[in-house]
């Protein structure tokens, strides 16, 4: 009887996150929405790049930001994180041309949210748009982004990424589920009233509620954490888009994916206050169903496959029940060494974000955190 309890405890906990919540979101959501008053204004914006070794992508970025089609005035700054690729000359070359643009040459190295504090104290916009150095905005996205400010409650925006994969890739084709996925619960939790994540790479702020971070903390979680604790909602809007490249490659966003896990755990500890209501029941409800519970979903998906495992050999529905649990290992392995049947290739990506936190757990418990990486590439 315990054994079976803890197959079945351990199968609905683990699955919780990403089945349970959304659809209870989606309920509550639907009793009591929190509607975004939205209206064409132009406020003046600064757009924040931080770039190491992105001479690949750094020109069309930059461009496609001055491009924009916007109707207040805009900035683009430019933070290269000891860069050694050309990515400064490039950039030098285009603010030659262009006044709005203007790079900072951040020396020595010292990462990403280090950078942006910096480049927080150039910014001259009433509005604060995070860009990633091979992120592509559509024309309209940053007029999309900033029509959310229209609403008094609302102090940060994140848009909608598209992730392009033309060669079909086994892992661009799970991340690119996974995203749909993330998508449509951003637009669930901003019924509710607060987006638990955001992109970081198509992202809006209002300058006046930018906290300094420390190096090691992660933009694209702590932002939005201290937005919810000053009082402001965070919201999404599927209208603002913006392209990326998807990583083609398993072991890319596989480091990729503990990075993320491993600074969203000491991000977590750092607003732990946030947890425990602090910000009010609901959106703690959201931090732990969402992020907490879906890091640490391996835990409970290993404590059923035990306990399969030791009921599978009395047969009938104890062993039928481990097989289909086993069947979905299998599939994943098959999507590991390349078949490209979507249930391969989605159970794939599912095990690679489980063994990732796992990996990221592990990391997290020894005290190890991540300042520097390596640029995503696709």
């Amino acid at each position: 009887m315990l054994l079976r309890f803890l197959f079945w405890a351990g199968l609905a906990l683990g699955l919780y996150p990403y089945v349970g919540y959304p659809l209870v979101a989606a309920l509550v959501a639907r009793l009591r929405p929190r509607p975004v008053e939205k209206a064409a204004i132009a406020p003046r914006v600064s757009v924040l790049i931080s770039a190491y070794n992105e001479a690949r992508h750094i020109d069309a970025t930059v461009r496609n930001k001055l491009a924009a089609d916007y109707a207040g005035e805009l900035e683009v700054l430019v933070a290269s994180d000891g860069s050694t690729d050309g990515t400064d000359e490039i950039v030098r070359a285009i603010a030659a041309d262009d006044p709005r643009v203007r790079l900072y040459r951040q020396e020595p190295r010292a990462g990403k949210t280090a950078a942006l504090n910096h480049l927080m104290t150039l910014a001259t916009g009433e509005i604060v748009v995070f860009s990633d150095a091979n992120s592509l905005y559509r024309s309209d996205t940053i007029t999309r982004l900033v029509s959310n400010f229209a609403d008094a409650e609302v102090g940060y925006v994140t848009g909608k990424m598209v992730y392009v994969n033309p060669d079909g890739a086994m892992v661009g084709d799970g991340c690119t589920a996974y995203m749909r996925y993330e998508n449509a619960l951003r637009a669930v939790e901003t019924d509710l009233g607060s987006v638990v994540g955001v992109d970081g790479g198509v992202d809006a702020l209002r300058r006046t509620l930018y906290v300094p971070m420390t190096a090691d903390q992660l933009p694209d979680f702590v932002l939005p954490l201290n937005v919810v604790l000053q009082g402001y909602r965070v919201v999404y809007e599927p209208a603002a888009l913006l392209t990326e490249d998807a990583l083609t490659d398993g072991s890319a966003e596989f480091r990729m994916r503990v990075r993320v896990a491993l600074r969203a755990l000491w991000a977590l500890k750092d607003r732990r206050a946030l947890l425990y209501g602090a910000a009010g029941g609901l959106f703690a409800w959201q931090l732990w169903s969402h992020k907490l519970l879906r890091y640490l979903s391996f835990l409970p998906f290993a404590v059923a496959w035990l306990a399969g495992a030791v009921l599978a050999p009395a047969g009938g529905s104890d062993l039928l029940l481990f097989g289909l649990y086993c069947l979905v290992l299998a599939l994943a392995a098959l999507g590991a060494a390349g078949v490209r049947a979507a249930p391969a290739r989605y159970a794939y990506y599912f095990a690679l974000l489980n063994l990732a936190s796992a990996v990221a757990l592990r990391r997290y418990l020894r005290g190890e955190k991540q300042v520097l990486w390596q640029p995503r590439v696709g």
